[in-house]
């Protein structure tokens, strides 16, 4: 039997990016250059990549949206002030101004209807990662799942609820949302129409049916209680993949003269977006912790890397923090992971960072939050050591108990590159995935021919 051709169309919010833009991004490449027709479909396309496309939204809107869309902009650029561009929004579509005063969730992105038509031959797959990030409609889900496979990869909890990318302690998606306890969390509601959109979404799932894969068994332990149950054909846990011919160990003193870094100094990262602001992350608890630890440590001067942000350089009593923006080349963010003597991991919710899987990779031993399924990726004690969220004391223990011995540390950074390169490597991951999507092509009937 012959196989038939794999055409794979991912989506995704954007093709630079971290967290899930960039777990789609190595997926559509690792594809390409295996040769297989790959592309990826995007809302916002930052590079040049002929197989990155850029979805429609805007070309396929109503003479009038276009008409005022344009004026605004031009206005906007004349007049150099923002007014102009969010008045002609509103005139331009105001049912849908209306739909976002009142805290329903926007699915007004009409290009999302094209998707099948936007590469040159037909896609035999369809992989969706993040569908939330103002460019896809949700309700092409029962068409587009009648018509061929359609993977859905979960970075987040956003399709579970009315609102959020992760609800921390509040257990309302399960239920119905509504009352919502904090509209702010990201993707921020302006009224309390969290109810509503948890139905709307419920309602649209009924319709579908997914191929579901979540990184992490912590996630996919949500999915399986949440509204997106009944719609699951299968799922599986696909822990994220590493390219570990960038991600890898390298001489410390190596690195440290790429960056600029003494060889003395004792050296601490932490790698996440907005790392201040982010209310993933916990900041505030990586700082007592890294003020605690520089009071404490007998081993030299203590110097945390805070790679994702630009600000001038803090002091913490005896420690030294340096911000570094966001880095493009993955080269570049190596050879932080490859400068520290320890990754720290401060957060409050997160899936399945990719961070902590790049510090394994570059043999970098790992102290971060017990929290969702970071759990899943270190194993307490041998590549790493997890501590109670919010928990400051215990991660100060945990840090000077790696930075005052260089035999754990060392065995610590050698366990976990070898760790990550049978658990974590991207080629596995790619492995797992065409091997879903042949399984599934295999078996698969569009409805309309059942």
């Amino acid at each position: 039997m012959v196989e038939e051709p794999l055409h794979i169309l991912q989506v995704s919010t954007t093709d630079v990016g971290g967290g899930a833009e960039k777990v789609a991004a190595d997926l559509f490449r690792a594809y390409r250059q295996r040769g297989y027709d790959s592309s990826l479909a995007v809302g916002v396309k930052v590079t040049a990549d002929d197989g990155v496309i850029l979805i429609p939204n805007e070309l396929q809107r109503s003479s009038w949206a276009k008409f005022w869309l344009g004026l605004s902009a031009r206005t906007e650029a004349a007049s150099q002030t923002t007014q102009w561009a969010r008045l002609g929004s509103k005139v331009a579509e105001p049912w849908r101004t209306i739909q976002q005063l009142v805290g329903r969730e926007d699915f007004n992105f009409p290009g999302s209807w094209n998707l099948l038509d936007l590469t040159r031959d037909r896609p035999t797959v369809v992989h969706c990662h993040n569908l939330h990030g103002d460019y896809f409609d949700l309700r092409v889900l029962p068409w587009l799942t009648s018509q061929l496979p359609v993977f859905l990869t979960l970075h987040d909890a956003w399709l579970l609820s009315g609102h959020c990318a992760h609800s921390f302690a509040c257990d309302r998606w399960m239920t119905g949302c509504g009352n919502c306890p904090d509209l702010t969390i990201y993707p921020a509601i302006r009224r309390d129409a969290s109810n509503y959109n948890w139905r709307r979404k419920q309602d649209i799932f009924l319709g579908s049916r997914f191929y579901v894969a979540t990184p992490s068994r912590w996630l996919m332990e949500k999915v399986n209680e949440s509204i997106l149950g009944p719609a699951i054909q299968e799922a599986k846990v696909i822990h994220y993949g590493i390219d570990t011919s960038i991600f890898h160990p390298l001489p410390k003193t190596n690195a440290r003269a790429a960056l600029g870094l003494s060889p003395e100094a004792r050296v601490l990262l932490f790698a996440a977006n907005r790392i201040r602001q982010s209310i993933w992350k916990d900041y505030a608890m990586l700082r007592e912790a890294v003020a605690q630890a520089a009071t404490q440590t007998k081993t030299g001067n203590l110097v945390l890397i805070a790679l994702g942000e630009t600000a001038p350089t803090e002091n913490l009593g005896n420690a030294e923090v340096r911000f570094i923006p966001f880095q493009k080349n993955p080269a570049d963010v190596a050879r932080f992971y490859q400068a520290a003597d320890i990754y720290v991991h401060a957060a409050r919710a997160d899936t399945f960072p990719n961070a902590v899987l790049e510090a394994l990779a570059c043999g970098t031993p790992v102290v971060a939050t017990a929290v969702g399924g970071i759990p899943e990726q270190i194993e307490q004690g041998k590549t790493g050591f997890l501590v109670p969220p919010g928990d400051a004391r215990s991660m100060t223990q945990a840090i000077l108990e790696l930075l005052e011995n260089d035999q754990l540390r060392e065995r610590i950074g050698k366990a976990a590159a070898e760790s990550a390169q049978l658990r974590f490597n991207l080629d596995r991951e790619v492995d797992d995935y065409l091997a879903w999507y042949r399984e599934v092509l295999a078996r698969f009937q569009p409805q309309s021919q059942q």
